[in-house]
């Protein structure tokens, strides 16, 4: 088994974060917007093409907010992601020319069905993966410290 390593972008304007919207057989969930670095990619280049990829938009990259890990065999998905060990490093993102960033995602995931900008105060009511990002999230938004490392998480 490798270990995967995955760009993901907090992207927040204002009071609210834009996320991918994706539904399945339980209904609709959100995502943090990035994936997986490819070989001879940098993580910012992965972050970059990502965003262009899942929500059609140019991201500015600012600081390393925090680093997740995934090790499928030990979350409620683990039939389906046992295999799976995965570093996730979540940058504070901007987007370049927001007033005028309207392109439509090249590559979306397959279970995305939209993009979706979602109230900061609304993070905890809302299906969203990691489940306990959500928390450090608002703390961020709060300007409350919060660790870079969270471990492996859910």
């Amino acid at each position: 088994m490798s270990i995967r390593n995955s760009a993901k972008a907090i992207i927040i304007s204002g009071d609210k974060i834009l996320l991918t919207k994706n539904r399945d057989e339980e209904g609709d969930f959100y995502l943090f917007p990035g994936g997986g670095q490819e070989q001879g990619e940098t993580i910012h280049k992965a972050l970059i093409r990502e965003c262009m990829e899942e929500v059609g938009k140019e991201v500015e990259i600012g600081e390393l907010l925090h680093i997740r890990e995934y090790i499928g065999k030990n979350h409620e998905h683990f039939s389906l992601d046992f295999n799976v060990h995965q570093i996730e490093f979540y940058f504070v993102c901007s987007l370049v020319n927001e007033m005028n960033n309207e392109k439509a995602p090249t590559n979306p995931d397959s279970y995305q069905v939209g993009i979706e900008w979602i109230h900061i105060n609304d993070l905890l009511q809302n299906r969203i993966y990691p489940k306990e990002l959500r928390k450090y999230i608002i703390k961020h938004f709060n300007n409350e410290k919060s660790p870079v490392y969270l471990g492996d998480i859910n």
